[in-house]
């Protein structure tokens, strides 16, 4: 018979129960180099870059580099919880596309009735976090409650998403009106203290999604969860409500990230968004989150996200392939690292 079990046991205090499955390789030392891995490859990549093309090493352009790794990079740190905890979401993209179409419409729409199109942006940012918490959400619900794997559920709905943007623009292009665009547009385009608005606010993210993961209980029951669920199960850890969420923060990073990407273009498209769940999923992986769950680091991701941004500038900037083939080389840099983690659970 088990042992009576409390809501304020923490999964690494029971006894007697069967435990996770040890890590191989997960020596100290071990761990430190994995742990390294990252960001020595950015470093070498960094000056790999220099020696390519000199113009690499400028302010402006690594300021642009950063600034186009924000949107993929607010993504990430969701993506790395909802991956720690064992799960997967491929809709990313298409939910970005569809949020960006609805967040126009609605912008665009009540503009005329609020008096300012300061107003009609605001609540249009409103609109973006609860439609992304409200995609979350029906994630959440259907892979907890309706007991579907995450691939199925969002497989089906990055085709969902992106049908009904399609849908919505009749097969073309949402534009943002001239003084909304106007009045939106620096919050891509204007600068705080020399760095643009979305590399702060994808710091601002990145640090409370580490904090949130390594400080709190909720970051402990994540990792539990991705390394046992059922012991995670036996130790009172409420783990349906936990996957709901992972998969509600992930929807709110993506609503962050689309807020960003908006005023860039001023419009949506049924491009928008297209294989960015393939640029977030491989930089978690890079930045050394364990595939099947149970390990990852929030820094290590924004590493990822850092170096997968830079080998697509270094591509544009010395044309040593096709930039037409920038997807095949994240596609490959994730089977590598796939490759390379195989022994790791």
């Amino acid at each position: 018979m088990p042992p009576v079990l409390t809501d304020t046991m923490e999964p690494s205090s029971l006894q007697g129960l069967p435990a996770a499955e040890p890590r191989r390789g997960a020596t100290p030392l071990g761990r430190r180099l994995r742990d390294l891995g990252p960001l020595a490859g950015l470093v070498l990549l960094c000056i790999a870059g220099t020696l390519l093309n000199p113009d690499f090493a400028t302010w402006d352009n690594g300021m642009n580099v950063l600034t186009r790794t924000a949107f993929i990079g607010i993504i990430a740190v969701g993506m790395c919880f909802v991956i720690i905890s064992g799960g997967i979401d491929l809709s990313v993209g298409s939910m970005a596309a569809l949020i960006a179409g609805s967040v126009i419409l609605v912008m665009n729409w009540v503009a005329p009735y609020v008096g300012s199109p300061a107003s009609a942006v605001l609540v249009g940012m409103g609109v973006a976090l609860a439609l992304g918490a409200a995609f979350g959400l029906a994630h959440g619900l259907l892979i907890t409650k309706g007991c579907i794997e995450p691939f199925i559920v969002t497989l089906g709905t990055l085709g969902v998403y992106r049908a009904y943007l399609t849908y919505f623009a009749n097969g073309g292009a949402i534009t943002l009106d001239g003084a909304l665009a106007d009045t939106y547009g620096p919050v891509y385009y204007a600068s705080w203290l020399g760095m643009p608005v979305p590399i702060w606010v994808f710091a601002a993210v990145a640090l409370a999604g580490a904090l949130l993961l390594n400080r709190t209980r909720y970051g402990r029951y994540v990792q539990a969860i991705g390394s046992n669920e059922q012991v995670a199960r036996y130790a009172a850890v409420a783990v349906d409500r936990t996957k709901i969420l992972t998969y509600v923060l992930l929807g709110v990073c993506v609503g962050i990230a689309t807020l960003l990407y908006v005023p860039r273009l001023g419009s949506a498209s049924p491009s928008t968004g297209l294989l960015w769940e393939l640029e977030a999923i491989a930089a978690v992986i890079v930045g050394g989150t364990a595939l099947k769950g149970g390990e990852g680091r929030i820094l290590g991701t924004v590493v990822g996200a850092v170096l997968l941004s830079v080998i697509g500038n270094i591509l544009n900037l010395t044309s040593i392939i096709s930039v037409y083939l920038n997807a095949a080389v994240q596609g490959f840099v994730i089977i590598v690292v796939a490759f390379l983690q195989r022994g790791r659970r």
